[in-house]
């Protein structure tokens, strides 16, 4: 084998990853997302969450026999929405939504967030937090997609409508 096909094999190699991401990495983003969402929600809604006393410490006026199986509820619920692709437009408000809520916890507990109260030296559940924007990266590719699904959806539905005028 010489130089110059391994260079050609790299290059096919570089263009199927290349085609495979852009195909299918948006429809990964947003089942990944739901798989989260799912997850960390069933870990409320049994009692088994890590994060129970940090949402206790942010809603100290909710019982948290209510507000952890409440948000686990919805973090379920919007984990199957982001699953199915089911109402993408409301699905990723309630997920900024929910995310600009995790952000509070740097502003109103910035001790739990911070070591020393130096924004640069994480705690455990800043990094936890800070992950968020992770999240909040992939909800951004999934919304770059819910124009695209509609259109795809008018432009089949007006040739179909085209197709029964004949």
């Amino acid at each position: 084998m010489t130089l110059r096909s391994l260079v050609e094999i790299s290059k096919r190699t570089d263009e199927r990853l290349i085609d495979f991401m852009r195909s299918h990495g948006a429809t990964i983003a947003r089942i990944s997302i739901g798989i989260v969402f799912i997850w960390f929600g069933l870990l409320k809604i049994l009692g088994t969450s890590p994060v129970a006393a940090l949402v206790e410490q942010l809603f100290p006026w909710i019982p948290a026999s209510i507000s952890l199986p409440a948000i686990g509820i919805f973090e379920v619920a919007l984990g199957v929405a982001f699953m199915t692709g089911f109402a993408l437009r409301i699905t990723l408000a309630l997920f900024w939504l929910h995310m600009a809520g995790t952000f509070l916890v740097p502003v109103l507990l910035p001790d739990l967030a911070f070591q020393g109260g130096k924004p640069l030296y994480l705690t455990a559940t800043g990094e936890f937090v800070i992950k968020n924007l992770v999240l909040i990266s992939a909800g951004l590719v999934v919304g770059g997609t819910v124009r695209k699904a509609n259109e795809k959806q008018f432009s089949h539905s007006n040739t179909t409508l085209s197709a029964t005028k004949l």
